[in-house]
């Protein structure tokens, strides 16, 4: 039976916990992860309303996509709803696990995108600083072993190609000394190896289980390798994303069609400096900081959930379509995100889809 870590684990194969930005605290939030799961509950945000109807439901995970602590809690007697929860949950023996901005670094805006019906999807702002090469020196005669092991241990995945590697022939040299035991060679004899130089590519976050499946396949006793930080984007994650309507339509018209497809009550945009578009660009919650990124991808419309004020719509004016539809509405598609990821693989307990409304901002 699947415990509340196998669904864990699960969910941070698709959300890496390392993508998360510095200020989130994705990650589990309340209670154990050893427990046997009973059924799962979906939601964006987690407050009183959830728990009772998890209780009511029978299930021991809550799954959201907002964090229910963001910050320390230096006592837990009640007197905020967060408080509240936390106690409710702990008496119910509920779990709670949250998947935050390393879900929207991954999935949660193509997913959108999807719904929108744009093609050609590609990361907006794509994520910096998160590869690394591996550059390995070893016996020709175990270059093609090697290489695969490394590939299945999470290297060498570069946009749609998988088992990307780099090899050059050379001569290595070295001299064991009288307490080692070496792969070729003989104590206090300098020795010369045909050698393969192998490179390959890979997120800092996989380096850990790759390195070690390196060391433990690697003949030599001590086997020579360099770790190379790179500055490259990495278009596997980041934020927002940006493509192409299947064909130019009103600008208008596909904002009224983004209203019905996300149950919005209003949108705000500014004014429409485009006769038809074409190119549009996404990103839920608090996207307004990559309208900037929008304008250099040639995007004709950028929408998002929080734009950031009313001089943000002022600074794109006559640049760029801008259109802000709500936070709650520009992210609530996350309950489905989490059921897609969850149901492929399990199917022993009940999921539910929250049927809380857990907007705080209403509409008159």
């Amino acid at each position: 039976m699947a415990t509340v870590k196998d669904i864990i684990d699960l969910l941070e194969q698709v959300a890496p916990p390392a993508l998360q930005e510095s200020y989130d605290n994705a990650g589990i939030q309340v209670g154990e992860v050893s427990p046997a799961v009973t059924g799962v509950l979906l939601c964006l945000d987690v407050t009183e309303a959830i728990v009772d109807e998890a209780i009511a439901l029978g299930a021991n995970l809550i799954v959201s996509h907002h964090p229910l602590l963001f910050k320390g809690l230096k006592r837990v007697t009640g007197n905020t709803y967060i408080e509240r929860v936390v106690m409710k949950a702990l008496r119910g023996g509920i779990s709670i696990y949250a998947a935050h901005t390393n879900l929207d670094a991954t999935l949660v805006n193509r997913y959108w995108a999807r719904m929108l019906g744009l093609v050609d999807v590609e990361i907006l702002q794509p994520a910096t600083s998160m590869l690394v090469k591996m550059v390995v020196y070893v016996p020709c005669e175990h270059t093609e072993q090697l290489r695969q092991l490394l590939c299945e241990a999470g290297a060498g995945s570069i946009g749609n190609y998988d088992c990307c590697s780099y090899v050059m022939r050379g001569e290595g040299a070295f001299c064991p000394g009288e307490e080692a035991h070496p792969y070729c060679g003989e104590a206090g004899v300098l020795h010369r190896e045909p050698e393969d130089r192998v490179e390959v590519i890979l997120p800092r976050y996989k380096l850990g289980k790759v390195l070690q499946t390196m060391l433990a396949a690697h003949p030599y006793e001590e086997p020579a390798y360099d770790i190379i930080p790179l500055d490259n984007e990495w278009h596997a994650a980041g934020s927002g994303v940006i493509g192409n309507l299947p064909q130019e339509c009103d600008a208008m018209d596909f904002l009224r069609r983004v209203k019905q497809t996300m149950g919005c009550d209003s949108i705000r945009h500014t004014a429409q400096n485009h006769s038809k578009i074409k190119r549009v660009a996404l990103c839920g919650g608090a996207g307004g900081f990559l309208a900037d990124a929008a304008c250099r991808g040639n995007a004709q419309l950028f929408i998002t959930g929080e734009m950031g004020g009313y001089h943000h719509f002022h600074e794109y004016a006559g640049r760029l379509i801008v259109a802000e539809i709500g936070h709650y509405e520009s992210e609530k598609h996350t309950k489905e995100i989490f059921y897609d990821v969850i149901r492929k693989k399990f199917s022993t307990f009940a999921i539910h889809l929250s049927k809380v409304e857990s907007n705080p901002i209403k509409y008159l």
